[in-house]
């Protein structure tokens, strides 16, 4: 099913936005490992919405129940399955507009592919919501892979047109990985928090909305991790990454960039640091044919601008199949990247995970 990832480490995810909950189940995961409950409800607190004025307004507590999975605070090896209650759905939002397609939205897809049986509300099935059990899944990996020497970060690196200092390709340590979650807004310094959040403050009171990109790194891999053709670390990662509502671009090391340059200027050399084999520079974002250099691993994840804004935009009813015109209420958030941080170290830490475990 769609709604299904992993072979190793096998996640479900299920649920709607304004249905009674959602949820996930977690299997593969390795018998006794320890797990900090309270470390874990604050990196999910960091996606949750209603605390940022730069967030969607709706407030949901998002305290999950552990079903399965654990006993005495360490996991038994059994399928870990937690659940998540909605507490502030407001349906009626979207009663108006039911068969109206939500320009950016999968309204109209999503009518085709389940032959208008899909829940709207919200999004639905399609909703960013899910998210919040795809980074309680991955707040555990991220435990877990911290437990084997490897700490993943996330920062928000640009917002429209304004940009964060990006992490050090060769220098970064675990504390800066760890700096922007621990700071209200996402980002490495003040300065580029002071002009993403006039960014996405105008973008609100201009009742419309802002993209942004999430720069994600790995430090403490071991070299030699991943499998060519299919099962190179980007392709695990992208497998993954891409199930963040959202996102539409995903580059890893110089990504594009590389296309500009030249073999000499874009080749990183290599060089013996002690008794490690290392590289002067990482515009391979350690990650070379598929297998880990060693180096940090590094990508950058873009986010197009959350589609509901409050403006009058055309559309069609796609069950009179006529024009329309489309006014969306509702809460949502005037910048998706900024809650997407802890999703894209979630769902990296689950990705890592499953190849460290594979091999």
């Amino acid at each position: 099913m769609s709604s299904e990832w992993g072979r190793r480490l096998h996640i479900s995810i299920f649920g709607e936005s304004h249905g009674e909950g959602i949820g996930m189940v977690l299997d593969g995961v390795p018998p006794g490992e320890p797990i900090d409950f309270d470390a874990l409800r604050r990196f999910a607190l960091r996606r949750a919405p209603g605390r940022d004025k730069a967030a969607t307004p709706r407030k949901e507590s998002d305290q999950p129940q552990f079903l399965s999975g654990f006993l005495e605070g360490v996991t038994t090896g059994a399928p870990i399955c937690a659940v998540i209650r909605n507490e502030n759905t407001r349906s009626g939002d979207y009663r108006k507009m039911e068969t109206l397609a939500r320009p950016g939205h999968a309204d109209y897809t999503g009518y085709l592919r389940y032959k208008g049986y899909n829940d709207i509300r919200g999004g639905g099935h399609f909703s960013a919501r899910l998210t919040a059990p795809l980074v309680l899944a991955g707040g555990l990996a991220k435990q877990m892979l911290e437990r084997r020497g490897v700490t993943v970060g996330a920062h928000l690196y640009s917002c429209g047109l304004e940009h964060d200092r990006p992490f050090d390709p060769v220098q970064v340590t675990p504390e800066e990985l760890r700096a922007a979650g621990e700071r209200p807004f996402p980002t490495l310094t003040e300065e580029s928090e002071r002009r993403m959040r006039e960014t996405i403050e105008n973008a609100r009171l201009s009742l419309d909305s802002v993209g942004g990109v999430v720069e994600c790194c790995a430090l403490g891999l071991p070299a030699g991790i991943g499998d060519p053709i299919f099962g190179g670390v980007e392709n695990i990662l992208s497998s993954i990454l891409f199930g963040i509502p959202a996102m539409k671009g995903l580059e890893f090391g110089e990504g594009f960039g590389a296309a500009r340059l030249f073999g000499s200027c874009n080749n990183d050399p290599f060089y013996m640091d002690g008794e490690e084999i290392r590289t002067r520079t990482n515009r391979h974002g350690g990650i070379l044919g598929g297998i880990t250099s060693g180096m940090p691993l590094i990508f950058r994840a873009a986010f197009k601008p959350t589609p509901s804004i409050a403006r009058e935009q055309q559309t069609v009813d796609y069950r009179a199949r006529t024009d329309a015109l489309l006014t969306i209420q509702g809460r949502h958030d005037p910048c998706l990247a900024v809650r997407a941080v802890p999703c894209v170290e979630a769902a990296a830490a689950l990705g890592l995970l499953e190849l460290l475990l594979s091999q």
